[in-house]
């Protein structure tokens, strides 16, 4: 299988590696606008910015689209794309990385376990490398998006705080809503869900200083990350339960095991065409989870139980 690569940062080199077993061809395009003309099979977008352009491109090429982002507008515009790939009979998953992505695999893993599903709550802790790091300093003064009560509600980002636990070694942090185009994909493959919303950390600092320029150069790569999803529902015998999974893993390392899952499944014709969200219940969500797995990301879940 053909693999286009754009983008070889934090997450770009880890994709490469991890799809050692395909054909990848890496494409710069800070140094080239599009890819050269030769043919491919499906494209992995990691590069920083919006991704529909190249989308675009690449369905007039009629070669499957993965993208690594989580831009709401971009998003947005990604989905209108629909149409263009159905008819070519390819793909397009919006959002494989954290959240989008292994949020959206978690919350249908945990929806399978219980008879209904009312309430999905992510948390995010951590950035990739340096663009990520941008993204998760404008994304505390934006608008962020939440369902309440069947009902879109646009907060601004970096209010609503609430402590939430992560897996070890993260541990307990304060988080606030943010923009992420997580609850969109959320909510479009859970129809019937009233509440989700989507946090990530921050420190009064980061909060503070979100409507200005960085004051300082991001890291090359941000330390561990973590995320966390819970599901709400009710049981066959009607009570109600609580089910929470997550992971703390570098960020880059687990997007890039989740892009590269979904290639994999693209490869052995695992993806319907047209649009492709994680946590769509038409995918096999076990073995997207096991292939993540495989490439070394660990999914933790809390029992209520003391380690020990």
């Amino acid at each position: 299988m053909t693999v286009w690569l754009v983008g070889h940062g934090v997450v770009g080199r880890r994709v490469d590696r991890l799809l050692a077993h395909h054909e990848v061809r890496v494409h710069d395009p800070r140094r080239e606008p599009t890819p050269l003309g030769e043919p491919g099979d499906v494209a992995v977008l990691t590069h920083p910015g919006r991704h529909l352009q190249l989308a675009e491109m690449f369905a007039r090429r009629q070669i499957s689209v993965i993208t690594v982002g989580d831009d709401l507008d971009d998003v947005h515009g990604l989905l209108e794309l629909g149409p263009r790939f159905s008819d070519a009979g390819r793909s397009l998953v919006i959002g494989a990385a954290l959240s989008p992505g292994l949020s959206g695999l978690l919350a249908r893993h945990l929806a399978e376990r219980l008879h209904g599903v009312d309430e999905i709550h992510v948390a995010v802790h951590g950035t990739a490398g340096p663009a990520c790091a941008r993204a998760h300093h404008r994304s505390l003064s934006g608008r962020a998006p939440g369902l309440v009560d069947g009902r879109w509600v646009e907060f601004r980002g970096g209010a609503g705080r609430e402590l939430c636990w992560f897996p070890e070694p993260v541990g307990p942090l304060d988080c606030y809503r943010a923009e992420i185009a997580s609850p969109v994909l959320l909510h479009q493959a859970f129809d019937g869900v009233g509440r989700i919303s989507v946090r990530r950390s921050a420190t009064r600092r980061d909060r503070l200083t979100a409507p200005l320029p960085m004051l300082r150069p991001p890291h090359a790569e941000g330390g561990i990350g973590a995320l966390r999803v819970e599901v709400r529902g009710s049981t066959a015998d009607g009570g109600r339960e609580t089910l929470v999974l997550g992971i703390a893993e570098l960020v880059g390392t687990a997007a890039a095991a989740v892009a590269a899952a979904f290639v994999d499944e693209c490869a052995q014709g695992g993806l319907p065409a047209g649009i492709v969200r994680a946590a769509d219940a038409g995918l096999d969500t076990t073995a997207l989870l096991c292939r993540v797995e495989g490439y070394g990301v660990r999914i933790q879940a809390f029992t209520g139980q003391p380690y020990g």
